[in-house]
């Protein structure tokens, strides 16, 4: 079995067995023409369960014909113009060319003799982040796993910055469309069940600072500590962009931490025409990013970073077999003090290989488009009577749904967009996402794939009408 470790007696099986791999991936997406087979669970669990883990095929040829049958096959492609669904976006190829290098390798990017170069390319590309966001000298980060680590720890700062001796007196604000992971943080650092403070919207689908100047004054008046608050820079539903300077001045002005989670904005950190929609994050004391949805890259690339380095010392703690601290004395730099992980992929190499090949430029350009591409759909959208659009786009974010013509009851529109989007996802020619917006029922588009085009959208769109169509067509044939 020791041909199967990767060292330097078996470079020359590692190049065939990743080629093999690589030119597989390489037809399926050659050959896609759909984003999705429509395969069910139904159909797909009894491929899987039939296997034998304990029966191994002994060739990766065979093994990479059984993962076309369970896997690649009936995969999710993310690159399709027509999967307009989740914050999934398409991957650029340096990126890619950073995974297969860093799988290889396999640094642990927690300690220095683990790492060595991999432990600066970090940091190098956590300062580079930090000047596009214009924190200043004293500025700090580490990569995580996602939008949601990132917050937790974000939280877990402003928790121990707060110096409260009681965690129900706690208090956390956030708008009401900001994502769910607010209240599972608050949940996971001990605050109590009324700890995050939901703050309205208005039409915009952006924070009402006035509601949350009142809430913070209710919060002060009553002996609490305002612990923090979330500002989002591109909600998940949404796209909206909270109004970060004037939430700015109202945390300096009740001494609060400001976290902006720009899990999904971040792209408009590297914008040619559009950074200024976030103005105003420089003046965050935490910003989470998510390269994984605004940068190409592929999961997971995402970081947290802070506008002093100080407060990432409530995440350090010290062990001698790891990072004791006459390391600090040494000015050996391990990242594990200033993160939650311990064991952590060098999943930083991805950024660093697209800025070397493609430029900041290069980035900011794609996500210009998707936001372009959105404005224009947003337009269709509102020219057609078949269609209740929600509001226009901030970044890459169509909410809508159909209203069929002559129907009025809600409940019958709520069941045909749920309809419209289950038959659209069965037939695997598109893949939208929905929720919810005043308790009914709508449709998706998450647009973050520059080759989708407006004759896209509208293709999509005039499926959609289609299958909504044919259910209320058939709910009344079977009515009668």
């Amino acid at each position: 079995m020791r041909s199967h470790l990767l060292n330097d007696t078996t470079a020359d099986r590692y190049r065939r067995s990743v080629t093999e791999g690589v030119e597989r991936v390489a037809a399926k997406l050659a050959t896609t023409t759909r984003p999705f087979t429509g395969v069910t669970v139904d159909d797909l669990t009894p491929r899987i369960e039939g296997i034998d883990l304990d029966r191994p095929l002994h060739d990766t040829t065979a093994a990479l014909d059984e993962l076309e049958e369970v896997y690649l096959r009936d995969a999710v492609y993310f690159h399709h113009p027509r999967y307009l669904a989740h914050l999934n976006c398409p991957v650029v190829i340096p990126a890619v060319l950073g995974e297969a290098v860093l799988s290889a390798v396999n640094s642990s990017l927690d300690t220095w003799d683990q790492s060595a170069g991999g432990t600066l390319i970090e940091r190098k590309l956590i300062d580079w982040t930090n000047e596009r966001i214009g924190f200043g000298p004293a500025a700090d980060g580490v990569f995580t796993s996602g939008g949601s680590q990132s917050n937790l720890q974000a939280l877990l700062l402003a928790r121990e910055e707060a110096k409260s001796d009681d965690l129900a007196d706690l208090r956390i604000f956030a708008s009401e469309v900001s994502h769910f992971s607010v209240k599972k943080s608050a949940k996971l650092l001990g605050l109590g069940p009324d700890a995050v403070v939901s703050i309205p919207v208005d039409h915009d689908k952006r924070m009402q600072t006035l509601a949350l100047a009142r809430e913070l004054e209710r919060c002060k008046e009553d002996g609490l500590v305002p612990m923090a608050v979330v500002a989002t820079a591109g909600t998940t539903d949404f796209g909206s962009i909270d109004p970060l300077p004037e939430v700015a001045e109202l945390c300096s002005q009740f001494g609060t931490w400001m976290h902006v989670d720009a899990a999904y904005g971040c792209g408009l950190l590297a914008s040619l025409k559009n950074r200024g929609r976030i103005d105003g994050i420089e003046r965050a004391d935490s910003v989470t990013v998510d390269y994984h949805k605004s940068f190409f890259q592929p999961v997971s690339s995402s970081a947290l970073l802070v506008r002093d380095v100080a407060t990432l010392r409530h995440a350090t703690y010290h062990a001698e077999y790891l990072n004791p601290r006459r390391m600090v004395e040494e000015r050996i730099p391990n990242q594990v003090d200033k993160s939650l992980q311990t064991t952590r992929r060098f999943d930083a190499l991805k950024l660093w290989m697209t800025l070397r090949v493609m430029g900041a430029d290069g980035i900011g350009e794609l996500f210009d488009e998707v936001c372009d591409l959105a404005a224009r759909g947003w337009e269709l959208l509102a020219a057609d009577p078949r269609f209740d659009v929600v509001v226009e786009p901030s970044l890459s974010t169509l909410v809508f749904r159909i209203i069929p013509s002559g129907v009025t009851d809600p409940d019958s529109i709520d069941r045909a967009n749920l309809y419209a989007r289950k038959a659209l996802f069965a037939s695997g020619d598109a893949v939208v996402a929905g929720t919810k917006v005043g308790g009914r029922h709508y449709l998706k588009f998450t647009l973050l794939n520059p080759e989708t085009t407006v004759d896209d959208i509208a293709a999509v769109l005039d499926l959609i009408a289609g299958h909504a169509e044919q259910y209320l067509g058939d709910s009344l044939d079977r009515a009668c």
